[in-house]
């Protein structure tokens, strides 16, 4: 299967990226078609590389953060599989020609198995434990790979991930959902143990942030749908409002203050002898476990609750409904000929933003060339299928061949389009917007009570661009619509 992957590598310039890529280029089986290393740091320094017998390609992020990484590699790619891994691994030699088996064997995807080498001679430390759970995580990106319709599908990694944590998982329940298999394959790939700093663990709680979203998108039991523990996000948070409570009340020269205290002295002694335990015992270890398990809870909690302000303040659409010709496509009238199909410029970026943010597609489309006989019912279900190979799929297609003088409720201006996309997609109509090019298509989402977004062309009136500023709203391009659905 030479030629048949590419292999991607986000990175913000470890010098362990050298150590992967040499592996990668000195391993036997099955070659990349190439390597795609994305750049993610912010400035615009060269990165440096060794030297390698693999083709590599560089590409640059300007700093969109991990997810946006990925994205930006396996889009350039047009190989069948996207293999992901993270700069700080190592493969070994027979890596090409496990990942090769494994992609014979899997479906849709297919995980790598981590380990972790860790000290042989004294207990792990905490940041060392930290690391070891990789090794049991399910469909973590150190070692992952997709087939490329499966990421076109899904719109790829949600960039509201802003750091590399969940944005893997979320990928991943996101499959499982739509029905692709995920399998674990029998490759290896080496992930060493994290050196950190002493309040590491204190920065690391910024991730609680990321669960906010995680439980947002796919509800209370989403660890355990990610194989995870239920977390100590409720310990936490009565250990904090302990902490609360005993100042409040001490303030206050209450009786109950030394309870209050009390109560969050036994928590806090509970929280840091648990991770205390499994570690050194070193005098350094002793007294990072013991800070950092007071900073901890309150620090969780505050990222946790600026996590949920952020997904309730900033929540979008059900489901977006486009109009065919003229907003995903260039305009052909009556179009019968499924070559002539041009998406326009921009669509699959802002189709791919909606899909990755768990946002239904679908299309609303008025054809009356079939009813006026300038066109088949078969070469409007080839031109259909053409749309949804180049820029689908779509969750739901919804057109109406009939003339103005049939007098149907489904033709745009009427709603039922709209109505009946939102009964297809299973989703309350008043969370669906609809982006046209045309007064028809707002005026069709009015009527239906779903919103509505004008991206005018040359083909647009004037009164109707007038009409959607006063009851919608008006965009330059699908790609400034989307992001209006989202403000």
């Amino acid at each position: 299967m030479t030629g048949e992957y590419t292999v991607v590598v986000p990175t913000t310039g470890r010098p362990a990226l050298h150590t992967l890529l040499s592996g990668l280029d000195h391993g036997y089986g099955p070659a990349p078609a190439e390597i795609v290393v994305v750049d993610d740091r912010p400035g615009d320094n060269e990165l440096e590389l060794p030297e390698l017998t693999l083709p590599v390609r560089v590409l640059r992020t300007g700093g969109r953060g991990p997810a946006g990484a990925r994205n930006l590699g396996w889009q350039a790619a047009s190989t069948e599989w996207i293999a992901f891994l993270d700069d700080d691994v190592r493969v070994p030699a027979d890596w090409r020609h496990n990942l090769a088996d494994d992609l014979r064997d899997a479906v849709d995807a297919s995980q790598g198995r981590i380990h972790v080498p860790l000290p042989p001679d004294r207990r792990p430390t905490d940041d060392e434990r930290g690391t070891a759970g990789l090794a049991t995580a399910r469909w973590i990106t150190a070692d992952m790979a997709y087939r490329r319709r499966v990421l076109v599908a899904l719109g790829g990694f949600d960039e509201r991930f802003p750091r590399a944590f969940r944005e893997d998982a979320d990928l991943a329940l996101r499959a499982e959902r739509a029905g692709y298999r995920l399998a674990v394959g029998e490759r290896t790939t080496i992930h060493p143990a994290r050196r950190s700093g002493f309040f590491a663990s204190v920065r690391a709680q910024r991730g609680n942030a990321d669960n906010a979203l995680m439980r947002a998108k796919f509800g209370r039991d989403w660890r355990a749908d990610t194989g995870e523990g239920p977390g100590r996000s409720g310990r936490h948070a009565l250990t904090t409002a302990c902490a609360a409570a005993a100042a409040g009340l001490a303030a206050a020269r209450h009786p109950l203050a030394k309870f209050a205290a009390g109560a969050w002295l036994g928590l806090t002694a509970e929280f840091a002898v648990r991770r205390i335990l499994p570690g050194p015992k070193t005098a350094g270890e002793l007294a990072r476990m013991l800070v950092t398990s007071v900073l901890i809870p309150p620090v969780a909690c505050a990222h946790r609750l600026a996590g949920e302000w952020r997904v309730r303040s900033a929540r979008g659409p059900a489901a977006v409904l486009f109009d065919r010709d003229d907003t995903l496509i260039a305009d052909v009238p009556y179009l019968a000929d499924a070559e002539q199909v041009k998406p326009l410029p921009g669509v699959e970026e802002a189709l791919r933003r909606l899909r990755s943010r768990g946002v239904r597609v679908g299309v609303v489309s008025n054809q009356s060339g079939v009813a006026h006989g300038l066109i088949t019912p078969e070469q409007l279900a080839e031109v259909n299928s053409k749309v949804d190979e180049l820029l689908g799929p779509f969750d739901t297609w919804q057109v109406c061949v009939h003339r103005d003088a049939d007098g149907c409720a489904c033709r745009k201006p009427e709603p039922g389009l709209v109505e009946q996309a939102a009964r297809d997609l299973g989703v309350p109509v008043g969370r669906c917007v609809v982006i046209g090019d045309i007064g028809s298509d707002v005026r069709a989402a009015l009527a239906a009570g779903a919103q509505a977004v004008l991206v005018p062309t040359g083909k647009t009136r004037p009164e109707e661009i007038e009409h959607a500023r006063r009851y919608a709203r008006v965009a330059e391009t699908v790609e400034d619509a989307v992001e209006l659905v989202f403000s």
